[in-house]
């Protein structure tokens, strides 16, 4: 079970960051470090956190094509922020971490959209990603 938390609460911290690089923030070091203070992350926390962190930054782009290839019937602009958030996070772990199966990505991206953004988001976050791990 502490697997889980853990990753959960890691998996909120790098939400947030991903939010914060949506509107120009740069993931700055000292700023991450703080978001997982204030989440009380211990060092496996944290690592995880980053690692995902790192797959948004180095792939950002693809990841951006990716999520506008698979929501074509809504404009960019549409997207509530916290969505792509949450959803540019999931894509990041669906493709490059192994680790990390894809319902479970598809799962705690729903729960992050719940939390974080309107009543409505969770339902689009889970159709969209089960529209890309289903295919």
């Amino acid at each position: 079970m502490r697997k889980y938390i853990m990753r959960n609460d890691a998996r909120e911290a790098a939400f947030k960051i991903i939010f914060a690089d949506l509107f120009g923030g740069d993931g700055e070091k000292n700023f991450r470090a703080a978001l997982y203070r204030q989440a009380k992350l211990n060092e496996e926390e944290c690592a995880f956190a980053e690692r995902i962190f790192h797959v948004y930054t180095s792939h950002k782009e693809e990841l951006s094509a990716q999520l506008a290839g698979a929501v074509t019937r809504f404009a960019d602009y549409r997207i509530y922020p916290a969505d792509r958030a949450v959803l540019l996070l999931a894509l990041a772990e669906i493709d490059y971490l192994d680790d990390v199966p894809p319902v479970v990505s598809v799962s705690e991206a729903t729960a992050l959209a719940r939390k974080y953004s309107t009543e409505r988001s969770a339902d689009f976050v889970n159709g969209v990603l089960g529209g890309i791990i289903n295919k």
